[in-house]
């Protein structure tokens, strides 16, 4: 788009005389073009300066439509005042722009970025079955929270920030102080620490290990504390008595009123990173094989719309198959295979490369619907971050997707903007997104139902925001027609420049139901599914 024709559609904006198609041309400039958005802040600034100076020469302005600007179209020979003041004005304000987006969000604006922060000494990295106390809930890529944990069962991998790795075997009680301290209570680890994190120290109630540079394994058991040094040294201070030096295939037992008693190490007592692997793979594939029998029945619901499950055999030919049994298959443009969310190789797509998306058709009137998805998001390094929307979005169709912020967006177009002022109400759910997410599978779902006009967002089978439309802003049957899993829209006929929304992540199921599922029926959903 050469720059006359972008300021013809800006003016044209301005003078509320824009074609939808042009509105989304105009956008997707914006969008992309520093020097765009500057252009429409300055002719914005400039009509409005004019209108100003109209209504000080009495001249009646036009009657601004509701929530838009209309402003005085420029003229040639006009006042030489309004150009003063505007010029002045340019000087004094600070440059900034609007964004005019077709979501008519108007309190959308560029941020400036702040840098993000996270709290804990360590990361959870793997697991094997891992149960834990107190309702913790605990996944692969999640910092351990702060204070006393309690492992109930399974197997867990903790990796500190000074480089040493732990597994813990259920039942465990502990405590990671920092990077280079812990305290263990009950249960049973295996350590190893590289050279940089020389020094690292566990206490128990029995005495206090320092780490030499070494492998060890440790048993806190009621009334006693056993270490295995399986490869290098440690020291082990036993309360009163005098420090033990052990080097490899050496073990001490302390407590019980006993003293220390040294004895042979034991290496096959603690479990490693390869049988934590093999407990993990096992459980993984356990999960999946009850996942696959769920989705099966799942097929077979008469209220789903489409059902693309990824999981599919052979090399896809580039198309996703829709398993509900209405033959809506997707077209899969440039996205790649990826590992889904069991670990299942070439079992999901990577939506990351730009213009990656899965063109769909679902035809039909539906009083409500649910869109439900299992997603791995990357990073939300773009203003919108598409999940499901709809092309052009043409009355009574939803757009479902992430806004940079991490607030969940949902919307179903109720009129025309430039007739009416707002074409929607978009439902925002609060921020769920935090640095920790990212890579990790987590469960999305939004609901609407057309009778009351209600939106619900869920994350990980739970609601998380609830929000009835206004009436004037319900919509009572709800359409699709052509749509994109993962983007949104396509580069216009001789103008290939179109704004970057497809999601920054990886997708391995997507459902549509035209109904809204309860939230009794979405939380099963998760239990089933997830890995």
């Amino acid at each position: 788009m050469n720059s006359e024709e972008r300021n013809q559609l800006i003016d044209a904006l301005l003078n509320d005389d824009i074609s939808e198609a042009d509105f989304l041309r105009l956008e997707a400039e914006l969008h992309i073009d520093p020097e765009a958005r500057r252009a429409y802040y300055e002719q914005l600034e400039l009509n409005t300066l004019l209108q100003v100076e109209a209504e000080n020469l009495d001249v009646a302005p036009a009657t601004p439509a509701e929530d838009k600007v209309v402003p005085f179209a420029p003229r040639t020979g006009m006042p030489l005042a309004a150009v003063g003041i505007a010029a002045a004005l340019a000087l004094l304000l600070p440059l900034g722009f609007l964004f005019i987006n077709s979501d008519n969000d108007p309190a959308i604006t560029k941020r400036p970025n702040a840098e993000p922060s996270a709290a804990g000494y360590a990361v959870l990295t793997n697991h094997a079955d891992a149960v834990w106390k107190n309702d913790l809930k605990l996944t692969e890529g999640d910092l351990l929270p702060q204070g006393d944990l309690q492992l109930a069962s399974g197997l867990i991998q903790v990796e500190l920030f000074s480089g040493v790795t732990v597994i813990l075997e259920g039942e465990a009680d502990f405590t990671v102080h920092s990077p280079m301290e812990m305290s263990v209570r009950r249960g049973k680890l295996r350590a190893r620490v590289p050279e940089p994190a020389k020094g690292f120290r566990i206490h128990t109630a029995d005495g206090e290990l320092v780490d030499l540079g070494t492998e060890f394994g440790l048993d806190v058991a009621d009334g006693h504390s056993e270490v295995h040094v399986l490869e290098g040294e440690v020291e082990w201070y036993p309360g009163a008595d005098a420090k033990h030096h052990l080097s490899e295939g050496k073990a001490v037992r302390s407590g019980n009123g006993e003293g220390t008693i040294e004895m042979p190490a034991r290496p096959g007592a603690f479990i490693g990173a390869s049988e934590l692997e093999q407990h993990r793979d096992a459980t993984r594939a356990s999960r999946r094989s009850q996942w696959l029998n769920d989705s099966r029945e799942l097929r077979r619901d008469a209220r789903l719309l489409a059902y693309y499950p990824f999981d599919q055999p052979g090399h896809w030919k580039r198309t996703l198959f829709d398993e509900s049994g209405n033959a809506r298959d997707g077209a899969i443009v440039a996205a790649g295979r990826a590992t889904d969310r069991f670990g299942q190789k070439e079992a999901a797509l990577d939506f990351g490369p730009t213009g990656s998306r899965v063109r769909v058709n679902v035809p039909g009137e539906h009083e409500a619907i649910t869109l439900l998805c299992w997603t791995k998001i990357d990073s939300l390094d773009r203003w919108y971050n598409s999940l499901f929307l709809t092309d052009g979005h043409e009355l009574n169709e939803p757009h479902w997707q992430i806004m940079d912020d991490g607030r969940l967006f949902f919307s179903v177009k109720k009129q025309d903007a430039t007739q009416r002022g707002k074409d929607k109400h978009v439902v925002f759910s609060p921020s769920f997104w935090a640095p920790a997410l990212s890579g990790k599978w987590v469960q999305l779902a939004v609901t609407y139902d057309g009778s009351s006009g209600t939106v619900t967002h869920y994350l990980n089978g739970e609601p998380f925001h609830q929000e009835i439309l206004p009436e004037e802003y319900r919509v009572e049957t709800v359409k699709i027609g052509p749509a994109s899993i993962g983007n949104w829209s396509q580069p216009m006929r001789n103008d290939p420049e179109f704004s970057v929304r497809n999601l920054n992540g990886s997708i391995d199921e997507f459902a549509i139901f035209n109904t809204a599922l309860t939230p009794d029926e979405i939380a099963s959903l998760y239990e089933k599914g997830k890995p």
